[in-house]
Formats: C-alpha cells, structure tokens, sequence
C-alpha cells in the first residue's frame, strides 16, 4: 500500500525525524487555511498522487508551459492560485504514464533554504535477505540519471535485520554523503530513525529524496515516498486507514475486497490463474505466442466458487479484453470449484469473448465434466502451450 506525502512525513515525525511544516489540503479554502499557519514568507505546494516525478510534471488541461506538481509560492495569493490550477486537473509524469493522475489533495509546506540535496531510500534486498539502505550526494529531481549515468556515485549499506541497526551503519551513511562534524552526527542519528520506522510499520520502501541539509545546518527531510507490504497491514489498522482507493485502479480496488491479486496491464487476453509463479509464466507463453496479457490475476489456493465468479468479472469489466485464458492447476484449489465459477460468471456477464480453459489436477475430471456439460462455447485445452494458442487464434479469428 502506498501513502501520500504529508501521510508518509507524519508517520517520520513521530520517530523525531526532522521535517518542514506543512497541512494538507482537499479544497483551495484549505490550502489558504493552511498557508496562513505557517511562518512564511516562502511556501511550497505540493500536489499529492501515488507516483514521482511531480516536480517535473505537467498538468494536461494548462499546456505544456504550465508549472508542475510541485510549486514554489512567494505569498498567501499565489498558494491560493497555485492550488486553484492544480486542484482537480490531471498531473502526468514519468511514472503515471500519458493517463496522469487527476490531483485531489494538496501539500502546502514552509519554504526551506536550501544548501545542499542528498538521496536515502531503504527497501528490502531479496538477494541478501536484508534491508538495504541506498545512499547518495547527488539527490534531487535527477536522481535516476545519477544511478544510469554515474552509479558509482550511489552506495548501498545493508544491514541483516537479526542484527538489527548498528552504530558503524550510521557511520558509513554519513561517510557515504560526505558529511562532517554536526552534521556527520545528525545522518548518523537519521539513519538510525529511519530504520526504526522502517521496520516498526513493515515499510517494502522508504524513499528520501531530497535529504536537505538547511543553510543554518540541520538535516531535513523535504521529500519522501512510503510503501508498506499489504500483507502486514493488519498490524496497522491505524496505518491501513489512510488508504487512498482514488488512487488506485477500481478494478485492483474491488479484487482486493475479495482477497485477489489483480494488477492490470496493456494487453487483450485476460488470464485467471491459481498461483503467483503459475501466473507469470502464463503471461509470458501468451506474449511468446504473439499476443499481450490484459492482466495479471491470481485466485490463491483456497478459492471459493464466488471468489473465481468474481474474478471472472473483474476480467471481463476491461474493455480491452478480447479473450479470456483461465490457466489452473488444482492442488488445494479443487478444478470442479473453477469450473463452476467459471459456468456461473460466463452466464451472469453473458459471456461474448473466446475462453479457452485449462484444467489439470484434484478433481480435473469433475472440473471438464461442469464445463462440458455448461452449454457454454468454453474450449478446453490439454496443457499451458496448447492453451495459450487456442486463445491467441481464437481472438485473431474473432477480429
């Protein structure tokens, strides 16, 4: 699950991580109200989407000469303008895509007089089994140039999480930003903190950028990214409350109301799959045979008949899906509880596109048996290659 800025920030500051003022706001009126409770004279305002490159960012309705989704205001007016244009308008960046993402909440923070930018972010390295910590003096908006152009500039401290923070870890992230004297022990103490929030709300990403060091000398933290692991959230009831479903795909939103793992993609042929591993590697035969995934969808092991019912309409809801490849091996998941969902879903939706299914494992006959028996034009395929042709000529023959 990812936050939102100023939710990120008031999770930091909780561990005493030092970060700018600043309110959040859904209406121009409050982003004024929040301005006004701030110092001044120099605010920022910030749009608030779940996804980078805001800084340089356009909004599709002001034209490409528009500033981007992160603006410097010298005055409570301009705040007030500033948050009027962006306010409801779509913001597109690198990371949303040409779609953009419509901006609904906005950060307005005091301005920070700037000496110097660094890069931290922390994730967990499934290689190492430990949570690395990634380090860098060139931290700004061109970070990703930085890590292609000239990677040695960035380095990576992994810490083994049974062991825990230590202090030489703190000192080779103030080594490695180049720090000296206060603020050499103030990264040391950050490092230390970030940690700590890093582990106690179960974060897969922690991402600073930048890290300023303020002309009057103290480490702030001006920009940050979270992404907690989903699956640790009942940990956090309070944490899983900020979830923010606007911005998050509808269909991911209602497949997760029924335990499903749903990630929608570019392609036409819809894929319904019991297993992660299983999954991709059905993706991968269908792009191998000429054709384009339209999702990635696993059912899990312990699926209902309503459970793959309602994935079977997720699929279908895509207007982009021109046939339907249902790929299960039953091991704990039984082929005669897919079969039904299948029959059941096909008839509720009045099924329209090629569907191609292929069963294999506990009750694999039963399974054929309910589709054989559906009345339903279902074509059965004998294993995952077979499969993947039936439906990629099937869709080329419906065109």
């Amino acid at each position: 699950m990812n936050l939102h800025e100023y939710q990120a920030k008031e999770l930091l500051a909780k561990y005493g991580i030092g970060i700018p003022a600043g309110h959040a706001a859904l209406t121009v009126e409050e982003a004024v109200a929040g301005a006004k409770q701030l110092p001044g004279p120099l605010y920022v305002v910030k749009a608030q989407i779940h996804a980078g490159g805001r800084g340089k960012g356009k909004f599709k309705e002001l034209g490409p000469d528009a500033k981007g989704g992160v603006r410097l205001a010298k005055s409570i007016e301009e705040v007030e303008a500033n948050a009027k244009e962006m306010l409801g308008n779509t913001l597109v960046t690198v990371q949303t895509g040409e779609a953009g993402k419509q901006v609904n909440r906005l950060y307005v923070t005091d301005g920070v007089d700037i000496a110097r930018e660094y890069y931290l972010s922390m994730l967990v390295d499934r290689a190492t089994g430990r949570v690395a910590m990634i380090v860098s003096t060139e931290g700004g908006m061109d970070i990703e140039q930085v890590a292609h152009d000239t990677p040695e500039k960035i380095a990576t401290i992994t810490i083994d999480p049974a062991q825990g923070f230590m202090p030489h870890h703190g000192r080779a992230v103030a080594f490695a930003l180049r720090l000296s004297g206060d603020l050499n022990k103030q990264a040391q103490k950050l490092a230390k903190q970030l940690y700590t929030a890093f582990m106690d709300l179960d974060c897969a990403m922690l991402e600073i950028n930048p890290l300023v060091e303020t002309k009057d000398g103290n480490l702030l933290v001006l920009d940050t990214k979270m992404s907690l692991d989903s699956n640790a959230l009942y940990r956090h009831p309070d944490i899983e409350a900020m979830r923010d479903e606007t911005e998050e795909d509808p269909s991911e939103v209602e497949a997760s109301q029924y335990d499903l793992a749903y990630i929608k993609l570019d392609g036409n042929i819809g894929c319904m799959v019991n297993g992660a591993g299983l999954a991709m590697a059905t993706m991968d035969i269908i792009k191998l045979n000429g054709a384009f995934p339209a999702n990635f969808l696993d059912v899990g092991g312990g699926a209902t008949t309503e459970k793959v019912t309602a994935a079977f309409k997720i699929i279908l809801k895509d207007p982009a899906v021109e046939g339907i490849l249902v790929n299960i091996f039953g091991g704990i998941m039984k082929c005669d509880v897919i079969a039904n969902g299948i029959v059941q879903a096909a008839k509720d939706v009045n099924l329209s596109v090629p569907l191609v299914v292929r069963l294999e494992g506990t009750n694999v006959q039963q399974g054929k048996d309910i589709l054989n028996n559906s009345g339903l034009p279902i074509v059965s395929a004998d294993d995952l290659g077979d499969a993947a042709k039936k439906i990629v000529a099937e869709v080329k023959q419906a065109a």
